[in-house]
């Protein structure tokens, strides 16, 4: 028996819920609803991902002329991803016409937009796996949409095209709710202390590795991300909106956002912001709901969707429904009240519905406002900086031009040297610089201005310090290169060399001639014979970037004998610093004739640079076959994984290895590590998390025995905070502070209440950039200068490792160069290691203060994290 949605909501909700239901025509003929098609009701239970699609397909059969589905690509476990554009049947008939006409809008594309284009709206539904009622909710908006008896919505579509993602996170949704039907009771028990209201580790939230996608807007390292923010790109719509799930205990929360906003956020985005907060309280004051606004969600970090769309010129904004995935289908909340999945869909179709109307009502000023802020990214780029100028080695400065070409940000590269004054981020000053021609220039004269001023400013204003995320992020810093910010504008006649092409280094390296755009060879020790060709000893690879750790990682798993230089030398021409790989052919004799033809391609396949040398001789520092070139073993690594380990840091250990690096990395439970054989790893990485049960003491004397005999242990952030003070393990917190000789006045303890929130501030460290002082002759730290930019979010307050061990990575002033730090946290980050190695043993404890891999987009981090996985120890 079907059931309509209204039928599950308590008698009182019935006739409100009505209230908020478009007016019906009685002209056509109406398509199926989501519980004929379904054969359940709405709110009775979750629907499964390929469900929600089929229900789209079965709409766009029906109604071709209004409706499409646009498949944008798939998850890691192979689900796809999907847009639904909604339009009047005018309107979706020149669909690519208004597209392009959007885009002209922006300059993005040349020409005049047309003048009677829509609104484009862009919807976004269950980002986080579990807050499930999104995709559920999303049913109900497409039915509405698609039905051509509702004569409210199809005039709405008169003036917006609708662009549905149903479900931004199948893989995550599904895994929420196929434990959700394996575990309901029959009828669903809504005591908060059943079984279905307690998901188990990692819980549905996360995508496939785990990583939180609303967090990767900005960064775009998941395959979700970056299928999903290709197609935005090729549409840029004027508003967005997110649907989320909070607290089962929460009341619904809607815009205006909380304090701080960015800066960047213009008082029109601000204003519309308020006035789609209007359209949808007079919903919810009708109906009696309750809701909130302006607390704890704010537009500050450019990771979300609600402020990633803001910087690209959209009205972006978040929902937030109570709920998520301990409210199962019913859940009696601390009140007595009970919530009902039925309750929940209702609060998200209604916001639905009043975004989808307030952008409609607005439209003719939706797109002048939008055309202006474009306009003025191109002609008056906002803040007092009017270029960037970023340098590095070119194998660094890779990942940048492509993360820069992802979010259409235009750049090109310097041509030519020159002297000016900058702003430094290395020193923070603004001082006299050069710039170097291979230099990378992003200018702000250009439609992404915004964007690239959020991305690129050295330290982001901040109006409030009660955020709800990182600080800074700035991309020189995550990129780990050196970045200058210059006032002037360099771009036109002031400087007419810019270029799309790089160029090439203005004098090659002595006694070297490019054979390849990777590969080069020494010619001084060539054969008289011309007609021979020139067999290499070696091939060297430099030891710059994630792209000579992915060749390591190829070459080990080719059985290809590796060694690595401990000391700087000179070889072919060419100078190498510590790091550097070596592969010779006397090593590696079982490859035979196949020696250079398996190297070269291995370096090939990842984009890495070698270096041919005809000779084992170094012309300054260590020959080849020294005793301060090591070998590289093939580690077998392991890492820990369940309750007490923290689900994300988890994912972005096991995303590097699988996605980044290319190694394999075997996975650990914490429900069976205790009798786990160790000695069948090398290498075992304990992510950030709780180890209080996950490593008791007896499994701790376990794992100091596989140490002391040569197993490494790689200690991260909360697991490194785990083992301070722990029985021969050598790290120490630090004491409290004794230098007071007075005693404090009682009464200036006494706290405020109503303060406590933002005094709680003084003991935080809200991601923020820190100068740490690196020793790079210790192996944890080769390819790195003296200083690496530590993006720190926990007040790390430990002493120096003493004897037998190495302080690799030193916080000495406890300055920030970027983001916020409570003044309790900052007299903690003074004097402190961040990163370090104890010897025991025969083996190494590696501690990890700051989360090198760090939601995947700190770049900079991610060779120092290689170097504890293959050669500390070495």
């Amino acid at each position: 028996m079907f059931r309509p949605l209204l039928r599950l909501l308590p008698a009182a909700g019935l006739a409100l819920a009505l209230l908020a239901a478009p007016a019906q025509a009685q002209t056509a003929t109406a398509p199926q609803t989501p519980a004929q098609f379904l054969g359940y009701a709405l709110g009775s239970r979750f629907t499964y991902h390929a469900d929600v699609l089929r229900y789209a397909d079965y709409l766009a059969r029906l109604y071709p002329e209004r409706l499409r589905v646009q498949p944008y690509g798939k998850t890691y476990e192979g689900r796809p991803l999907e847009v639904v554009q909604l339009a009047s049947t005018r309107n979706l008939a020149r669909l690519d016409a208004i597209r392009r006409s959007n885009l002209r809008r922006t300059g993005v594309e040349t020409g005049t937009p047309d003048a009677d284009q829509p609104a484009v709206v862009w919807l976004s539904y269950n980002v986080h796996g579990n807050e499930a009622v999104s995709s559920e909710a999303v049913l109900q908006v497409l039915y509405d949409f698609a039905n051509p008896q509702n004569a409210d919505a199809q005039a709405l579509l008169e003036k917006v095209v609708l662009l549905i993602d149903p479900c931004v996170n199948p893989d995550g949704r599904e895994r929420y709710v196929q434990w959700y039907g394996r575990v309901a009771a029959a009828p669903t028990n809504a005591a908060p202390l059943s079984w279905e209201h307690r998901e188990p580790w990692p819980g549905g939230r996360y995508n496939h590795y785990l990583f939180d996608l609303n967090r990767d807007w900005a960064w775009q390292t998941q395959r979700e991300s970056q299928q999903r923010i290709a197609l935005y790109n090729q549409w840029l719509p004027q508003v967005h909106a997110d649907f989320h799930e909070m607290s089962p205990d929460a009341p619904y929360y809607f815009s205006p956002a909380a304090k701080p906003f960015h800066e960047d956020i213009t008082a029109y985005q601000r204003q519309f912001q308020n006035r789609i907060g209007d359209y949808n309280r007079q919903t919810f004051d009708k109906n009696g709901w309750l809701y909130f606004t302006r607390e704890t969600y704010d537009l500050f970090a450019p990771s979300y969707g609600d402020t990633w769309p803001s910087f690209n010129g959209a009205i972006g904004m978040t929902y937030e429904q109570g709920g998520s995935g301990r409210a199962g289908v019913r859940y009696i909340k601390a009140d007595g009240d009970t919530l009902t999945l039925g309750q929940r869909i209702a609060h998200h179709h209604a916001a639905s519905w009043a975004t989808i109307r307030a952008a409609a009502d607005h439209q003719a000023e939706l797109l002048k406002e939008f055309g202006q802020y474009y306009a003025d990214a191109r002609q008056k780029p906002r803040g007092q900086y009017k270029s960037f100028v970023v340098s590095g080695a070119a194998e660094r400065m890779a990942p940048l031009e492509e993360y820069l070409r992802q979010q259409q940000i235009e750049f090109g590269y310097l041509g030519q040297k020159q002297k000016t004054n900058a702003y430094n981020y290395a020193t923070g000053k603004r001082e006299a610089v050069t710039l170097q021609p291979q230099d990378l220039v992003v200018s702000m004269y250009q439609p992404k201005s915004t964007l690239v001023k959020v991305l690129f400013e050295p330290q982001s204003a901040l109006e409030d310090s009660l955020t709800y995320d990182i600080t800074s992020w700035s991309l020189p810093y995550a990129y780990g290169l050196q970045g200058y910010a210059l006032v002037s504008k360099l771009s036109g006649k002031e400087l007419s060399v810019v270029s799309k092409t790089k160029p090439s280094p203005a004098t090659p390296p002595t006694g070297n001639a490019q054979l390849t755009p990777k590969l080069s060879i020494d010619n001084r020790q060539l054969a008289t014979d011309n007609s021979q060709p020139a067999t290499p000893y070696a091939y060297i690879a430099r030891w710059n970037s994630l792209r000579d750790a992915r060749l390591l990682a190829a070459l080990l798993q080719r059985q290809i004998r590796v060694r690595v230089a401990y000391q700087p030398f000179e070889a072919g021409g060419r100078k190498f610093q510590p790091g550097a790989l070596i592969v010779t052919r006397g090593n590696n004799e079982g490859l035979s004739r196949r020696f250079d033809a398996v190297v070269r391609q291995l370096a090939d396949s990842v984009g890495a640079e070698l270096t041919a040398v005809q000779t084992g001789f170094a012309t300054t520092g260590s020959d080849l076959g020294s005793s301060n070139v090591h070998s590289v073993g093939r580690p077998s690594v392991a890492v820990l994984a369940g309750a007490g380990v923290d689900a994300s840091a988890f994912g972005e250990v096991w995303h590097f290895f699988e996605q980044q690096l290319g190694y394999p990395v075997t996975v650990l439970g914490t429900d069976y590590f205790g009798s786990v054989p160790l000695t069948k790893f090398d290498v075992l990485i304990l992510p950030d998390g709780n180890y209080a049960d996950a490593l008791p003491e007896r499994q701790l004397e376990n794992l100091k025995t596989w140490v002391r005999a040569g197993g490494r242990l790689i200690a991260l952030e909360g697991a490194m905070s785990y083992l301070a003070g722990k029985k021969d393990f050598a790290l120490k917190a630090k004491g409290t502070d004794t230098t007071r000789t007075r005693k404090p006045d009682p009464a200036r303890q006494l706290r405020r209440y109503a303060a406590a929130e933002r005094e709680s501030l003084q003991e935080l460290v809200q991601g923020s950039v820190y100068p740490v002082q690196l020793d790079n002759s210790h192996p944890l730290a080769f390819g790195y200068g003296d200083t690496y930019y530590a993006l720190v979010r926990n007040p790390l307050n430990y002493q120096y490792l003493g004897e037998g061990s190495w302080n690799v990575g030193m916080l000495r002033k406890g300055q920030a160069a970027a983001g916020f730090t409570g003044s309790q946290a900052r007299r903690k980050l003074s004097d402190t290691v961040v990163m370090g190695v104890q010897e025991m043993g025969r083996g190494q404890v590696i501690y990890l203060g700051d989360n090198p891999l760090f939601r995947g987009f700190w770049h900079a981090g991610k060779l120092l994290f290689s170097n504890a996985v293959f050669f500390v120890g070495q």
